[in-house]
């Protein structure tokens, strides 16, 4: 009995010291809620996967780049971009995840065309998602941009503003509670939602599905072909994933594979 019991140790070790353990970034909301079934199907698969949530997208890249993560799923690749021009972050996108169209929001006005001169408009303070409100307004004729496929855009390239509408720039995790307080407000969608929103009804207008927006799995440049890149890469892109996203979202998050 006492061989058994060493035996058993020994294979319950040697299993723990090679079980690969991924440690994924995630905003709170609607990505920590997908990637807890990731780690569902990743635990068949025989991989371990540790859901570590955020609340804002600043520190789920400098955890990356500071190797506290393996990898991370809450970002749009241009916002990546921009944090890497910044930061000189070895970070990289490897794969793309879900398309989420986002939208502006109003608690006073049923349609753009309803706002009024001066309205204030909240849209977020960080460049790519301050952009992205901009090019909603632009794509729906309420402004124009200098360039309005620019996903760097900022008021500065706002060329006309018939409405006079004067803008708020806020952290992106604070605009739901914005609502109450101003015209209209531009929210990303896992912020939208966790605040009892459905992008696909409650948003005034949305931007289109096709575009830059997309988000993204991001990892290390160094570890970018290492075999677990592609396990988890396979769990998120699998058939509970996709259903999940169907039953749950109801098209407010697209799979894009």
């Amino acid at each position: 009995m006492r061989i058994i019991a060493i035996l058993a140790a020994t294979t319950l070790l040697a299993t723990t010291a090679t079980a690969e353990t991924i440690r994924v970034g995630v905003t709170a909301g609607p990505h920590a809620e997908i990637m807890d079934v990731v780690k569902k199907v990743g635990a068949d698969r025989g991989l371990d996967i540790k859901v570590v949530e955020f609340t804002d997208y600043v520190i789920p890249n400098q955890a990356l780049a500071l190797k506290d993560l393996e990898a991370n799923s809450f970002q749009h690749e241009p916002y990546l971009k921009n944090q890497i021009s910044k930061t000189g972050w070895k970070l990289v996108k490897v794969a793309t995840t879900i398309a989420s169209p986002q939208g502006v929001y109003s608690q006073k006005y049923k349609k753009l065309a309803d706002l009024p001169e001066g309205a204030r408009v909240a849209i977020a303070n960080d460049p790519s998602n301050g952009a992205r409100g901009l090019m909603i307004l632009a794509l729906h004729g309420v402004i124009k941009l200098k360039d309005p496929n620019n996903v760097a855009s900022t008021l500065t390239d706002i060329t006309d503003n018939p409405k006079k509408l004067r803008f708020v720039e806020l952290d992106a995790a604070q605009l739901p509670r914005a609502l109450q307080d101003v015209d209209l407000v531009s929210i990303n969608n896992n912020y939208a939602v966790q605040a009892g929103l459905n992008p696909a009804v409650d948003a005034i207008a949305r931007e289109s599905a096709e575009g830059p927006w997309v988000n993204i799995l991001a990892f290390r440049e160094e570890d970018k072909e290492k075999p677990w890149v592609k396990q988890l890469i396979d769990a998120y892109r699998s058939a509970p994933v996709k259903e999940f996203l169907d039953k749950r979202f109801k098209g407010t998050y697209i799979a894009t594979w």
